[in-house]
């Protein structure tokens, strides 16, 4: 195909896509209830999507990592699902703290063998850690589950409403009330559990920390495992109301860097908030768009929120300067 031919076949197909798009957004005004079915389904993909969020800003404010892997843990916890419902037979339902318990192990077990090595260290060599780790459980998972789509059926129903113009599936209200509940247990452990406190006190001064007698060391492999065990939980979820895959993970990653840059580090309710917005904006995306740009909105989103993060950084330093 000649460069000229190329050339008006891009031409007709982005005029085929801006119209296309148009289309679709004259179609949400039209239609009040389909851009309520939108950005019904958008908040609760967010609310699912805002559980390794969580655990990533965790890991970043206490530790000072930023974890490449927390998508892995993700699609691992799927998986972990996967087996105990098709071959133990483990109800759905059951399967979620099941595999946050079994992630909570594998974290603990990554701790110890390389992350430990790389706390203290340049954030440039723990980037360069996790994403060795990303690669090993993408392989590993490849090579043990298969490269296939999978998905748990639930059994559950949805609810028609407005004479079949508004669908609301029930396992997603169930996944957004059980991330809900998990925020709360969050809060409450951080709050009043001994190692919460020991996290929360490590995370503002490591140094001070170890002087009044915490075992920091500890404090980190407990933190990186309950990360894992958080994002065990959010996979568990997303294979009964989505689908998993071995090398989904970095999208999750890359959504869940997003979060945290736009809601900052320490926030549960930020994270969940901005995790909500994520959802819906995405969702919006991929209805006007099309599917087919829906992840690469993703990434356009992440390269604009940090350039936005970089200009208000270089203002705050020419003010105090």
């Amino acid at each position: 195909m000649s460069a000229r031919a190329q050339t008006v076949r891009g031409h007709f197909y982005f005029r085929y896509a801006l119209v296309k798009a148009v289309d679709n957004l004259l179609l949400l005004f039209q239609a009040p209830t389909l851009t309520l079915q939108v950005l019904l389904d958008g908040l609760m993909i967010g609310a699912v999507l805002s559980m390794p969020a969580f655990g990533m800003a965790l890991v970043w404010g206490v530790m000072n990592i930023i974890n490449i892997s927390q998508g892995e843990f993700v699609m691992l916890g799927g998986f972990v699902a996967l087996v105990l419902f098709k071959y133990l037979g483990v109800n759905p339902m059951f399967a979620v703290p099941a595999a946050a318990v079994v992630l909570f192990v594998v974290g603990w077990a990554l701790y110890r063998l390389v992350i430990f090595r790389v706390v203290d260290r340049d954030l440039f060599i723990s980037i360069l850690a996790t994403f060795g780790l990303s690669i090993m459980l993408q392989q590993l998972m490849n090579l043990i589950f298969g490269a296939d789509i999978q998905t748990i059926p639930t059994g559950l129903d949805s609810w028609v409403l407005f004479d079949g113009t508004l669908v609301v599936p029930q396992i997603k209200v169930v996944s957004t009330v059980i991330v809900l509940l998990l925020g709360l247990f969050l809060v409450m452990f951080l709050k009043r559990s001994k190692m919460g406190r020991a996290i929360r006190a490590t995370a503002q001064d490591a140094r001070a920390a170890r002087i009044v007698g915490v075992d920091t060391d500890r404090v980190y492999a407990a933190t990186y495992a309950l990360n894992a065990a958080i994002c065990g939980a959010a996979g568990a979820l997303i294979i009964m109301t989505w689908i998993i895959h071995p090398f989904l993970g970095i999208l999750y990653t890359v959504r869940s860097f997003l979060i945290v840059v736009v809601a900052g580090l320490g926030s549960l309710g930020g994270v969940v908030v901005a995790g909500l917005g994520l959802g819906a904006l995405e969702n919006f995306a991929g209805f006007i768009l099309g599917a087919e740009f829906q992840v690469a909105f993703v990434y356009l989103l992440m390269v604009v929120i940090l350039v936005w993060r970089n200009l208000l950084l270089r203002r705050q330093r020419q003010y105090l300067s």
